[in-house]
């Protein structure tokens, strides 16, 4: 049965008689306490796979949905704790600070149970920590190029599979259409690292017992001259991300824009409000071009873990359940329900031509991670010194000078306790 991509609000459904945020049960028993994200799980998903656990194994499986804000804090807390959560979800980036705080129990013995030779390959790094398995990957997502059909042929422009491929074709644009070629605005930091990866580079560096910056390298510098070359084509400011103002939202539907990058759900919600305008859009997508035609761009690959809490009430139960939701059977029933890229190729099934989540699978190999540095989280925080230094460099300041200011900040912040 082939697939389209389902909107984002079909995802962020729960059931209201799955728990608000809570203290767990202590350990019973007889109650699983599972933690996860709000958005996560789709609806029938989560029913059917309870029910179905709770029938097998004469448990009750409670549910208790977190919020993203603030959720560092509480899984710190939780797994200090003797019994509050048993299984948890956590930021595919997230996992190895707690692996390394010895909060997360130990599953590189379950690795053959687990399925682990199944799981994209992008993904073990996550899971991993100090060569021992801590989480199965659950889910992740990758950014994709959107492209508009009529623009694109209006202009002449055909899908690239280069990265030179991909300037002709907006130079085309640019030529032959009032179209604005692509919406990039200067601080889209999350396609900027796909570049940073393509040339060889990072963010920082381990260095002895902490980390570095690595802004002020040739690598970086190389990535920054082609993500100006592509902001070049854009109408955006330079101090803007994708998220100020919302891309999908804000700025799509009010602009004659030919191509932009984005997330699944977000072409779904662009689309949308496409519509409410009275606009008729036909998207395409293909994956970032690489800088040869045998290699696809490198993207990050956000997502989530599952973990069992090295401290949980029912621990042997609790590993049960990571095996059963992260199951080729159960990842194939998540993949049906989401927009999002289950954690192995076969439980993606057969997807639509040409739909995003197609490209996803075809980039999930070239999927790479920030830094898993316990303090990379420090790094994000506004104002994020990655972005800081793009918008200073397209604005004309050397990259050695705005590199090596932000190397400073990044070197300070990543090696917070």
């Amino acid at each position: 049965m082939k697939r389209k991509l389902m909107a984002a609000a079909a995802v962020a459904a729960m059931t209201a008689s799955v728990a608000a945020c809570g203290t767990g049960d202590e350990g019973s028993s007889d109650t699983l306490t599972v933690w996860l994200m709000t958005g996560s799980a789709p609806e029938a998903w989560l029913d059917e796979l309870n029910a179905a656990f709770e029938e097998e194994h004469g448990v009750e499986v409670n549910v208790e949905l977190q919020e993203w804000n603030g959720i560092q804090e509480r899984v710190t807390t939780a797994l200090s704790e003797d019994g509050t959560v048993d299984v948890l979800e956590v930021g595919n980036t997230q996992t190895p600070a707690f692996a390394a705080t010895s909060g997360l129990a130990d599953l590189t013995d379950l690795k053959d149970e687990l399925g682990y030779d199944a799981w994209y390959e992008s993904t073990l790094a996550t899971a991993e920590f100090d060569g021992q398995l801590y989480a199965a990957p659950w889910y992740t997502a990758n950014r994709a190029v959107i492209y508009d059909k009529a623009m694109w042929e209006e202009a002449g422009a055909e899908v690239p599979t280069t990265r030179e491929e991909w300037v002709e074709a907006l130079q085309l644009i640019e030529d032959n259409t009032d179209y604005e070629p692509i919406y990039m605005p200067g601080q889209n930091f999350y396609v900027f690292a796909g570049f940073v990866w393509d040339e060889g580079g990072d963010f920082a560096v381990e260095d002895g017992d902490g980390w570095v910056g690595a802004l002020d390298t040739p690598e970086v510098e190389a990535a920054m001259e082609f993500y100006a070359q592509l902001q070049a084509f854009s109408d955006s400011p330079t101090d803007n991300d994708e998220a100020t103002p919302q891309q999908a939202t804000e700025v799509i539907p009010q602009s004659e824009v030919a191509t932009w990058i984005g997330l699944p759900w977000q072409a779904e919600a662009a689309l949308d409000a496409l519509a409410e305008e009275g606009r008729d859009v036909d998207y395409g997508y293909f994956p970032i071009p690489g800088k040869t035609a045998d290699t696809l761009g490198s993207v990050f690959l956000g997502g989530s873990n599952l973990a069992v809490a090295e401290r949980a009430g029912n621990k042997d139960m609790a590993v049960e359940w990571l095996k059963t939701a992260t199951s080729a059977e159960w990842m194939a029933k998540f993949a049906e329900a989401t927009p999002m890229l289950p954690n192995q190729e076969a439980a993606l099934g057969e997807t639509e031509e040409g739909s995003f989540l197609e490209v996803m699978g075809e980039t999930a190999a070239y999927g790479e991670f920030f830094p898993l540095a316990p303090g990379w989280a420090n790094v994000e925080v506004v104002p994020n010194p990655i972005k800081e230094m793009m918008t200073a460099v397209l604005d004309g300041e050397a990259h050695e000078s705005a590199a090596g200011t932000a190397d400073a900040e990044l070197t300070e912040r990543i090696n917070r306790d």
